[in-house]
């Protein structure tokens, strides 16, 4: 089943599956390869079906059934993109997962359930505070060069910023009952590992790990960050105050404050389940993004918090 052959195959087609099942005891690597642009076929539908929802629906041909046939449409569309290697996600999912396969002598060292770092996801955004929490934070922050040893294949990044904020995650620890390990966890979907905090007008960083917003309490230094907030489910763009901190420590101090301080977090306070605490967190509106919980999760129980934990 070459490019063509997705292309022009119906993408409400059942058979597919079983096609791709067949072609990948006969040719794995081709098989991946049409598994890779069905998996950015998905993608480019997703996008679609938020462009779509974003769209004022009214008049006389807005109806359930053009809905429908509108949404075969993108269906449709989003496999023909795939096939053409539209956004070029394809190819890099098939080049990481291609290390994987039997007789290649790269081993796919990244950890699993992640996507290369090269094809970051769509930002998404936090409630209360604000601040973008990215996709990419769930993946390693980078890499590993290649021939890598396994036990060495967490990048150095992670482990730098493991190390640096540990001393403060287990300050806000005690103060809070959190374990250490989850606060830095969301430090990094906040933060991108540490490679998205907000920058002051001179280039420094603020310091402001978890997006904290810079309310009308707040007497401290301010920066304005570009974010995305999700009403109604929508992404939108926004430009919103964020509170700016002399140091991370600062930054825990302040993080563990508003856990203990406002009481829609007093079911955070002590939890000890990761995904418990994940849940507990949006429920509270600290995110607006509907993945958040299951993103945070995803990072507390992942390789690269673990290594970096080792390291």
């Amino acid at each position: 089943m070459d490019a063509r052959t997705v292309a022009g195959q119906l993408a409400i087609d059942v058979n597919g599956l079983g096609q791709v099942r067949r072609q990948a005891r006969d040719d794995p690597r081709a098989a991946l390869k049409t598994a890779a642009q069905q998996f950015e076929a998905v993608f480019l539908q997703m996008v679609l079906k938020s462009m779509r929802d974003a769209t004022p629906k009214e008049g006389i041909m807005d109806s359930e059934q053009t809905r429908l046939y509108q949404s075969l449409l993108d269906q449709q569309l989003a496999q023909t993109l795939s096939a053409k290697g539209a956004t070029g996600l394809a190819a890099l999912v098939e080049k990481q997962l291609a290390r994987g396969l039997p007789g290649n002598p790269a081993e796919a060292l990244q950890p699993q359930g992640t996507l290369p770092s090269a094809a970051p996801l769509p930002r998404a955004a936090a409630a209360e505070r604000g601040m973008a929490a990215t996709d990419a934070a769930v993946a390693a922050p980078l890499l590993p060069a290649a021939g890598a040893e396994k036990a060495n294949a967490v990048p150095a990044p992670a482990r730098e910023f493991v190390s640096r904020l540990w001393p403060h995650a287990r300050e806000a620890s005690q103060a809070t009952g959190v374990p250490a390990h989850f606060m830095i966890a969301q430090a990094a979907l906040e933060s991108g590992w540490g490679r998205a905090e907000p920058k002051l007008a001179d280039g420094s960083s603020s310091h402001n790990l978890f997006g904290i917003k810079a309310g009308r309490s707040w007497r401290g230094a301010v920066v304005d960050v570009a974010t995305t907030e999700y009403v109604n489910g929508v992404p939108q763009r926004s430009v919103e105050r964020f509170r700016a901190y002399a140091s991370p420590a600062e930054a825990f101090r302040d993080y563990a404050d508003l856990l203990v301080s406002n009481p829609r977090y007093a079911a955070v306070l002590n939890q000890q389940d990761p995904a418990a605490f994940a849940r507990g967190l949006q429920q509270a509106g600290y995110a607006t993004d509907p993945m958040y919980a299951d993103k945070l999760t995803r990072i507390i129980g992942g390789t690269t918090l673990r290594a970096g934990l080792a390291g």
